[in-house]
């Protein structure tokens, strides 16, 4: 039945920034499809790890701040889930940061923070998940060996404005998407992305308060309305599980229709 290859029953997913807005609905579809979590949290986790408990999963919070991890860090990362759960199945780089400053006036430490971040820890993730996939035997033919789900953005279609590294970041990390899809599909990997469009989290905060720009972006979306973190859950869902096997390199608009404006 079709409805099955949607579910995640004994699979256990890595989440950044489990904590609040995206991520945490992320982690909560998954745990409710199914799913065990891993949650990579800087600052909290208690709340997202009881509603996965609720649901009878289980919940293993790895406390690691993304902006100074190393490469060998991040491999850690994944040797512990792996240790703790008995494997992992997928990984949801969710975690990232903005920051907002005019071009001109923008430092090398907004800049390098956050490709440290949203980019390169993503990178680095990524390929210590994969090297746990190609690894396992268990996996039998025609499953998928592991699933990789980057969480893009608008702006890795768009330029923006004010944003300079974190346009750069996303833009990098939907090339770094299809990329590790062209490398890793003939290994049994899916690496695909979500690109969210305007959500009503904290970093859109700044945007929703503006008395400008909030009409301005609601104006162009054609479902009238900023996006909610469970919009995500669905395609979160779909892209972690064997219903997407076939899908490779895709970045996925979740946007209420801004791309189609």
């Amino acid at each position: 039945m079709i409805l099955d290859l949607f579910r995640l029953d004994g699979k256990v997913a890595m989440v950044t920034g489990p904590g609040t807005g995206l991520g945490q609905a992320i982690a909560i579809g998954l745990a409710e499809a199914g799913a065990d979590i891993v949650g990579v949290y800087r600052e909290s986790f208690q709340e997202t790890q009881q509603a996965v408990e609720v649901l009878g999963r289980r919940f293993l919070p790895i406390q690691a701040d993304l902006s100074q991890t190393t490469p060998g860090d991040l491999q850690g990362l994944v040797d512990r889930a792996v240790t703790e759960m008995g494997h992992l199945d997928i990984l949801v780089n969710n975690a990232g940061i903005i920051r907002r400053t005019p071009a001109l006036e923008f430092s090398e430490a907004d800049w390098d923070e956050v490709m440290q971040v949203n980019l390169k820890s993503a990178f680095f993730l990524a390929q210590a998940a994969a090297r746990h996939f190609v690894s396992r035997t268990d996996i039998p033919e025609g499953r998928s060996r592991g699933k990789i789900i980057n969480i893009a953005s608008m702006l890795s279609f768009q330029g923006g404005i004010l944003v300079a590294s974190y346009t750069a970041s996303k833009s990098g990390l939907a090339g770094i998407t299809r990329l590790l899809a062209n490398e890793w599909a003939p290994h049994g990997i899916n690496v695909n992305a979500i690109a969210p469009g305007y959500m009503a989290t904290r970093n859109t905060e700044p945007l929703r308060r503006d008395p400008q720009r909030n009409p301005a972006i609601l104006a162009r979306i054609p479902a009238g309305r900023w996006g909610e973190p469970e919009d995500l859950k669905g395609a979160a869902v779909f892209l972690a599980s064997e219903a997407s096997n076939y899908m490779h390199g895709a970045i996925v608009p979740v946007d209420g229709g801004w791309l189609a404006r």
